[in-house]
């Protein structure tokens, strides 16, 4: 009887465990370019400012580098601390710009959670169709309120190639 209710109880562990990795692996997410302490903490992770490549899901060739705070402490490696609202971007062509669908004229392109819950890091896309140019803007908000902090940059796509709109 001991043996079932063993196998009972870690089956379901196990298979949250699978789910778990199935889920996070299918969403590569960002790639981590590097980080920098800016704040020792005794017990657990130091503060940092970490940069990570989001390669724009839509656009072949761009990528959007962005920069920002994460918490340390106990309560960031337990993922409870909510990160700053500031962060920076650039967004660059790092090959040939070739586009996988039309665009809409706005997007969000990337959302993370900066706190276990209400507030998000959002990256979005704008086709600045004068301009033959790719916008791209980040900020955080919340729930309830959000941060009139922000970051903006551009892409100039070549103007013999037309940025295809939905």
């Amino acid at each position: 009887m001991l043996k079932i209710l063993a196998a009972a109880l870690t089956s379901p562990l196990l298979t949250a465990a699978g789910l778990w990795l199935a889920v996070t692996s299918a969403h590569a997410g960002p790639d981590l370019v590097g980080d920098v302490s800016t704040a020792f903490k005794l017990i657990g992770p130091n503060h940092k400012i970490v940069v990570e490549a989001y390669d724009d899901p839509l656009v072949e060739g761009v990528t959007c580098f962005v920069s920002r705070a994460r918490t340390g402490g106990l309560s960031g490696a337990f993922g409870l601390a909510e990160d700053k609202a500031e962060a920076s971007i650039a967004c660059r062509q790092v090959g040939p710009i070739s586009f996988k669908k039309p665009l809409p004229r706005e997007d969000e392109v990337f959302s993370e959670r900066m706190s276990i819950l209400f507030k998000r890091l959002r990256v979005v896309r704008m086709v600045d169709t004068k301009r033959n140019t790719l916008v791209y803007l980040t900020y955080s908000d919340r729930l309830v309120e959000g941060s009139p902090q922000n970051s903006v940059t551009a892409v100039p796509v070549d103007r013999a190639q037309a940025i295809p709109l939905k």
